[in-house]
């Protein structure tokens, strides 16, 4: 990704950005879903994150890991819609409950059993709200503790906690049958 940014901030390349919309988008709109429930308003909410990057290209050039920034982005979007749709107190509950989990299919997936990939997907899907949303940033997203800290105002070590909690359960789960 950081490759991209640095075509789209030096040399307003719009293919660049192309690529990035077409590489990261997906991922983009799960994460924005999970927080608002609409796959329509989650579109438009990274829509806009995406268009106000390229329209401040030249105005970005001090943010580190753009990654995080785009996800916090992405976030805050989701939470201000929250906010002016309900109540604060309705919008706690439907972020740590509106979030779902999907596995993505890769090489070493299809070595393992189909049984196994059950017990785990089910396992998975058993986790608390937001030990799964944890778990899914730090596996299936590609993100570090500290960012997934940064993206959901967490300390480190309460997302540390989180994930060992997650890979416990998935070990115990895995292993009983």
């Amino acid at each position: 990704m950081q490759e991209l940014i640095i075509r789209i901030r030096e040399n307003e390349d719009e293919s660049a950005f192309n690529e990035l919309y077409e590489g990261y988008a997906h991922k983009f709109f799960q994460f924005a879903q999970s927080f608002v429930g609409e796959r329509e308003i989650a579109e438009e909410i990274v829509n806009d994150v995406l268009v106000k990057l390229w329209m401040e290209r030249n105005k970005n050039l001090h943010i580190k890991n753009m990654q995080v920034y785009l996800y916090a982005s992405i976030k805050n979007g989701c939470l201000n819609h929250l906010r002016s749709v309900s109540s604060k107190k309705n919008n706690e509950i439907k972020v740590t409950e509106a979030y779902y989990f999907h596995l993505s299919i890769d090489p070493s997936q299809i070595l393992i059993s189909k049984e196994l990939s059950d017990n785990m997907l089910k396992a998975v899907n058993e986790l608390p709200a937001r030990c799964k949303l944890i778990f899914k940033m730090v596996k299936e997203d590609d993100l570090s503790c500290k960012e997934v800290a940064t993206i959901l105002g967490l300390s480190d070590k309460t997302v540390f906690a989180q994930l060992s909690i997650a890979l416990k359960k998935l070990d115990s789960a895995i292993h009983s049958k």
